[in-house]
């Protein structure tokens, strides 16, 4: 027993003396959750929850254009600024002077070219029925067109998004306009608001159901993501700590010595990983007290822990042995401090970014989301994804365990067997 608490003093001793290590493990991990997932709830509530800003200019003559404002200001999915005395020439300019990112100009003859339209097909219409009308009763005008102004920094899909909205509203005014013409060439008007009303809200509803294997109804958010993911990525930044220590161990005859006493080689190592084991429970305790305490106090999120505490407690020592056993392999492969800090904290960047931790897998091209599968931080991240957004079932958590165990066998007997051949165990 006094040989263990020994070596576990040790570790901890060593830890403690490396300043640079404690910060890149505990303060580097709080201050990237409290940047970026300020800087990311942004981007997801422009996504999700703020309105679309919108310049309208309305030259229209007739009630239409202004119908259409209507609709899209009521829908509550744009904030309107209108500015109908402004020429459709300077509206380019206007545009990009107001910081606006959409712009929608609707034409004087706007009302003319819809009912015309819609005169038409009425026609067509009762002619095809055999019934008498008056073929001269609407003047023909052309179909009218709206212009549509966007930035050039805003993505396609979202302006081709938007548009999609603007055109679903187009076609609620041309279907009322083409029944009041109908009912009016059949002197039937004023009793078309029942067929109108009927033919507007009886439509296929949609359900949203997002896919958890749980009754918890969460929604992703910045919180989620990034909370357990830079989480991750600081308990595989502790190879600088680590993995520098076992390089200055075996440079200066630590584990040679160590041979002599009466002590095992297996104790020492196994001192080491209960040490940083329990740095990486620390780590997550940290950082997740913040997204559950201080993260909500800032208007952000806040963040929920999964009811499978069990599961939780899995992924967690999943995750810190996998990062325990890369730097001891990076210590037990790299033959000065330099290459262990160096080649340590790159591939640690890589893992993360073909992992998921810099930006979600699923915008990334096909070969980088293969290469990301061979990434441990990558199943550690699933894991957590597993447990926060799909209830955290143990079979589907099943795949990460297996890949993190086989991870974790990998770096150990590497570890193992250049320890054997360089004859220090």
């Amino acid at each position: 027993m006094f040989k263990i608490f020994s070596s576990l003093r040790k570790e901890v001793l060593l830890l403690f003396n490396d300043k640079v290590g404690l910060a890149l493990m505990f303060l580097m991990p709080l201050l990237l959750v409290f940047i970026i997932t300020i800087i990311q709830d942004g981007a997801y509530k422009v996504v999700n929850e703020n309105k679309i800003p919108i310049l309208a200019v309305n030259h229209d003559s007739g009630k239409e254009g202004r119908k259409l404002l209507a609709l899209l200001a009521g829908s509550g999915l744009f904030e309107l600024d209108t500015l109908n005395t402004l020429p459709q020439e300077a509206l380019k300019s206007e545009l990009l002077a107001k910081g606006k990112m959409i712009a929608l100009y609707i034409p004087k003859t706007f009302s003319a070219g819809l009912e015309s339209n819609a005169g038409e097909v009425s026609n067509i219409l009762m002619k095809d029925l055999g019934l008498d009308y008056d073929s001269d009763s609407t003047e023909s005008s052309p179909m009218p067109s709206l212009t549509f102004y966007h930035d050039p920094v805003l993505q396609e899909n979202y302006s081709y998004s938007v548009r999609g909205i603007i055109q679903s509203y187009m076609s609620v005014i041309e279907n009322s306009l083409m029944i009041e013409r109908m009912y009016a060439a059949m002197d039937l008007s004023g009793k078309e608001d029942v067929l109108k009303d009927k033919m507007m809200n009886n439509r296929v509803n949609i359900k949203q159901v997002i896919a958890s294997n749980s009754n918890s109804m969460a929604v992703p958010n910045s919180t989620q993501h990034n909370v357990p993911a830079w989480t991750i990525f600081a308990m595989f930044f502790m190879v600088v700590s680590l993995g520098s220590n076992i390089v200055k161990e075996r440079m200066s005859g630590s584990f040679l010595r160590l041979k002599t006493m009466p002590t095992t080689f297996m104790l020492v190592m196994f001192s080491k990983m209960a040490v940083y084991v329990a740095v990486a429970v620390v780590q997550v305790a940290l950082t997740f007290s913040m997204g559950i305490l201080v993260l909500p106090r800032l208007d952000l999120p806040e963040l929920t822990i999964p009811s499978n505490i069990p599961a939780f407690a899995a992924v967690v020592f999943a995750s810190s042995m996998a990062a325990v056993s890369y730097a001891l392999m990076i210590g037990a492969f790299a033959r000065t401090q330099e290459q262990a800090n160096g080649f340590g904290a790159i591939s640690i960047i890589i893992f993360g970014a073909i992992g998921g931790i810099l930006v979600p897998t699923f915008v990334m091209p096909s070969y980088i989301q293969v290469l990301g599968s061979f990434s441990p931080l990558h199943w550690c991240l699933e894991g957590f994804y597993i447990l926060f957004l799909k209830g955290g079932s143990w079979p589907e958590l099943r795949p990460v365990i297996l890949f993190l165990g086989v991870f974790i066998l990998i770096c150990q007997l590497c570890t193992y067997f250049k320890l054997r051949i360089e004859k220090i165990i």
